[in-house]
């Protein structure tokens, strides 16, 4: 009997998606010891995260770093990779041999999709999607083609069902594998030993909802001049990465600019553009108030409940709107001159909030003793039609990478 070959995909420029997926492979690799568990990976940066995670467990992976193999693929990545995804969208013709390979592909985000839509791939795709976020694009219609969706908790089942049309019975809840990483993290930035109250600045990378491109430098100028705050500023990891953000959900272009260096010199702003500290929860568990706008990482800052802000930087009507459903855990401004009042009433009122952001979290994560990436494992392996050979110890409370 063939050696069961499952593939885990990370085809991205940057890093942001390992933790949600990595987890689970090494999960399965516990369970299924026999199983050959590919981690195809695209580009040096990946693999690197893919190794830094998995830390010695690494040993136990299959690890593949793709390639562009066709000539005019890699003519087109060459010459037109600075506005666009070529290297992303090339590979999976230029690798169809290893996927058709494979017994099962689980894969973080939809642009795999392309295997089966345009390439004609038929091992079944499990989509295990990367954060528990709000907004709309995460439940268009494009998840219904996967084999199999793995979600967090109720809020993402009910919407994909809902809006996505996602049949039910392919949908697994399995809690969210990233948070197996967190183990007994406590992290503190040295700049932090000042010991002034921490914000984390998380804008999105989206034009038509990011709070950077018009308020952005405002916000780095609030605490410049007031610094009775620290400020983390750890923007989307992909806002910075290349000269120009275009987005195809509503297709908007926009330049993200440059950091001013008396931003960059101010001892009380940290900045980071993209290192793995932006996506590894080190800013969500070290800081103390979050201010952002629609990205997914406030819900795993909520995994400790502490004061939000939120910039609405596009006049955005949104009580009632599932899309903005977290602006509902603290006070929302439409100008950054409001900020020293809105964190001193998040602050005030964090009593006051609480209960909703916990409400929230609930709604996000379905959560339980046994950790998520096993709980994935199992339902990846079920729905292969293959039984768990081991039961880890303890209740599988090793499995974080």
């Amino acid at each position: 009997m063939a050696r069961m070959r499952i593939g885990f995909l990370f085809n991205h420029d940057q890093v942001h998606q390992v933790a949600h997926a990595l987890p689970i492979a090494l999960a399965i690799r516990r369970l299924h010891p026999t199983a050959e568990i590919v981690v195809a990976t695209t580009n040096d940066r990946l693999t690197a995260e893919v190794r830094r995670l998995a830390a010695d467990a690494a040993e136990g992976l299959t690890i593949v770093q793709l390639a562009l193999r066709r000539p005019l693929t890699r003519f087109l990545a060459r010459h037109f990779e600075w506005a666009l995804p070529v290297r992303k969208i090339g590979v999976y013709r230029d690798n169809l041999d290893l996927f058709e390979g494979l017994d099962a592909l689980v894969v973080t985000e939809k642009t795999s999709l392309l295997l089966k839509t345009r390439y004609g791939l038929r091992v079944p795709i499990i989509h295990t999607r990367h954060g528990a976020g709000d907004r709309a694009i995460g439940f268009d219609k494009a998840s219904a083609r996967f084999d199999r969706v793995l979600v967090s908790g109720p809020k993402i089942r009910r919407r994909l069902i809902q809006e996505a049309g996602v049949a039910p019975d392919r949908i697994d809840t399995v809690g969210y594998a990233k948070f197996d990483l967190i183990g007994e993290r406590s992290p503190r930035l040295p700049f932090q030993d000042n010991g002034k109250p921490t914000v984390l600045y998380n804008p999105h990378l989206s034009p038509h909802l990011s709070s950077w491109y018009r308020h952005g430098r405002a916000v780095l100028d609030h605490f410049l001049h007031d610094d009775q705050f620290n400020l983390i500023f750890a923007p989307h990891v992909m806002l910075f990465h290349r000269r120009f953000v275009v987005t195809i959900d509503k297709l908007r272009i926009d330049r993200p600019g440059v950091i001013d260096q008396r931003h960059l010199d101010a001892p009380n702003i940290h900045i980071d553009l993209g290192s793995p500290a932006s996506t590894d929860m080190t800013y969500t568990l070290a800081a103390d108030i979050y201010l952002g706008d629609v990205s997914s990482q406030v819900y795993e800052f909520l995994h400790r409940p502490r004061p939000c802000v939120f910039l609405n930087s596009h006049d955005v009507d949104w009580r009632g709107n599932p899309n903005y459903a977290h602006w509902a855990a603290g006070p929302v401004i439409h100008d950054p001159a409001n900020l020293g009042a809105a964190i001193d009433w998040a602050m005030v009122a964090r009593d006051q909030y609480e209960p909703i952001q916990q409400q929230l979290f609930a709604d996000s994560f379905d959560l339980s003793e046994e950790p998520s990436s096993l709980r994935a494992a199992r339902a990846v392996l079920r729905f292969l039609g293959v039984p768990a050979m081991v039961e880890p110890a303890q209740g599988g409370k090793d499995l974080a990478a």
